[in-house]
């Protein structure tokens, strides 16, 4: 319990000493997830007004999927972008394993369905009235979007944010494409998984702090704009 106590005093010493490969691990997790997540969100968002504001006959056939693909397990997911970018595979001769991008195509496709499920799930809770108000007014499609995007800002927002929470915590993808290379594709994650391998609790525990504090901000400004809402 002391070894232990000792750790965690160490690894706030490390954080506030501003160690330079603590911070470069951190910076390049916190570049890939965002990246990661402005992609998708570039996918999700429109992909999910659409969704939600037209009726077809596969609609509810494809919120099953995207909650299905919410349940897939990351190495899943890192597996099939793996035989994509890999030597062998389509997109192999893009040289795109084991870098930061082939980590970012991996975090993208997880935070897809996330992001698109949880507008989706927003937007029906609007008030029904919204879509016969603009229907009455005459208002075509793509002023119904932006009508309904407006309206469900918060809920946008806070979907986003659940995106990258969920990206920013991830292992499975980051380790499989992105190879825990040091000082190129190393992230929180990963690196803690490697320093707790090698008994290296102090700068372990430092990540893990880190990781921490982002995973709480993260999971306030959700909860923020879901009160805003």
């Amino acid at each position: 319990m002391t070894q232990l106590i000792n750790s965690f005093i160490e690894a706030v010493k490390l954080i506030l000493s501003f160690n330079k490969e603590v911070y470069f691990i951190t910076f390049t997790s916190l570049k890939i997830s965002v990246v990661s997540t402005i992609i998708a969100s570039v996918v999700s968002i429109p992909l999910a007004i659409l969704i939600s504001i037209k009726d077809f006959k596969l609609k509810k056939l494809i919120i099953a999927f995207l909650n299905s693909m919410m349940a897939i397990p990351t190495v899943v997911i890192g597996l099939f972008v793996y035989s994509l970018i890999s030597r062998q595979g389509i997109f192999g001769g893009f040289s795109l394993l084991f870098t930061p991008f082939g980590i970012i195509i991996g975090q993208t496709l997880l935070s897809i369905p996330i992001i698109t499920l949880l507008i989706i799930l927003g937007i029906s809770k609007i008030d029904k009235k919204l879509y016969e108000t603009l229907k009455t007014f005459g208002a075509n499609k793509f002023q119904m979007f932006l009508s309904i995007s407006k309206e469900s800002k918060f809920i946008i927002i806070s979907a986003v944010l659940s995106g990258f929470g969920r990206v920013i915590g991830e292992v499975g993808v980051a380790m499989m494409l992105g190879g825990n290379i040091k000082g190129y594709t190393r992230t929180l994650t990963t690196a803690i998984a490697l320093e707790t391998s090698k008994g290296e609790f102090v700068q372990g525990f430092s990540l893990g702090i880190i990781l921490i504090i982002v995973a709480l901000i993260v999971n306030f400004l959700v909860h923020s704009f879901n009160y805003e809402k």
